[in-house]
């Protein structure tokens, strides 16, 4: 079993009706004069804040003391819009609600006070038009692999509102559970199988984490079967580069030396698009960690924090 290096707790903060549950790992020094800014962490799509561990473990006592890292669970995961007796509080998600709860829970717990801000994934987007939106909330952004979509053109939005409203029918009527299992071991196996790079030891620490048993023994995954349902407002490209124009804080974007994009979009976009996206960003830069996949703060931990304390410094 994986052993944390550095203890978390929870927190629960309420954010626009939401009892939003966020987890803080605190460095030994943090109550100083001269603690340092918080260090905020956002998971991807169907991730939990609790998938930071691995990576809070590899930070350098150095780098830790002092420093405050906060994670949320976004809404819809984790424990964040979870019903007491199960099932969600939401049957749809709109991404702008990500920036709001984002700047929220900056104001709870850094009022005032520019932060670092480090998103995968979806979070890795979600930091990107939020560093635009409020400039002068951000002091350095790290963006792992938040590629951002391809681009949609205006002819797609009567389909995809339609697809909208299919899914939240098909939600309705059950359709899009999520699949469960029958112990923790299950859950693990899930997240080898989803990523071969996973070691037993950390699937099986964030397997506890990722789902949670219900009333009858059965494991259920801690995601909202509603984010299955296609979004129904467009990525617009020409949109994100304004935000991402507007972007004052030093930019660093981190990618696996495997291409994801290739698996992911199989052509319809691709790494070198992205690169030429991240030119509109006024000061970024590109690293890229080796022997790792789309999941980099559980490949590589240590290369990846190192990377960040690098640039953070």
């Amino acid at each position: 079993m994986y052993l944390e290096k550095r203890s978390f707790h929870s927190e629960f903060v309420p954010v626009r009706g939401l009892s939003y549950h966020v987890r803080v790992w605190r460095g030994p020094d943090h109550a100083s004069p001269a603690a340092l800014p918080p260090l905020v962490l956002a998971h991807g799509w169907m991730d939990v804040a609790a998938s930071w561990q691995f990576m809070a473990d590899a930070f350098s006592d150095a780098f830790a003391a002092g420093r405050t890292l906060i994670a949320p669970d976004w809404r819809g995961f984790g424990q964040t819009g979870l019903l007491p007796g199960g099932g969600w509080q939401a049957d749809s998600y709109w991404f702008a609600d990500y920036l709001a709860d984002l700047d929220f829970l900056l104001e709870h717990y850094a009022p005032g006070q520019a932060v670092d801000l480090v998103g995968h994934s979806m979070g890795g987007n979600v930091a990107m038009l939020y560093a635009g939106a409020r400039p002068a909330r951000i002091r350095r952004l790290v963006n792992l692999e938040g590629f951002g979509l391809p681009d949609s053109r205006p002819s797609q939005a009567p389909s995809r509102m339609a697809q909208w409203m299919d899914g939240l029918k098909s939600l309705e009527r059950g359709e899009l559970a999520l699949k469960s299992y029958g112990d923790v071991h299950g859950v693990a196996s899930r997240l080898m199988k989803t990523n071969p790079r996973l070691t037993p030891d950390k699937a099986r620490w964030l397997a506890g984490h990722w789902a949670r048993p219900d009333a009858s023994g059965r494991w259920q995954v801690l995601g909202n079967p509603a984010h299955k349902i296609p979004g129904a407002q467009l990525y617009r490209v020409e949109e994100a580069q304004e935000f991402h124009r507007r972007i004052s804080a030093p930019v660093l974007a981190i990618e696996a030396a495997s291409d994801s994009m290739q698996a992911l979009w199989q052509g319809r976009y691709s790494l070198d698009e992205y690169h030429e996206r991240l030119r509109q960003v006024p000061d970024a830069r590109v690293a890229v960690i080796q022997e790792a996949g789309h999941m980099l703060h559980h490949d590589q931990p240590e290369a990846l924090a190192g990377l960040i304390e690098g640039f953070l410094a």
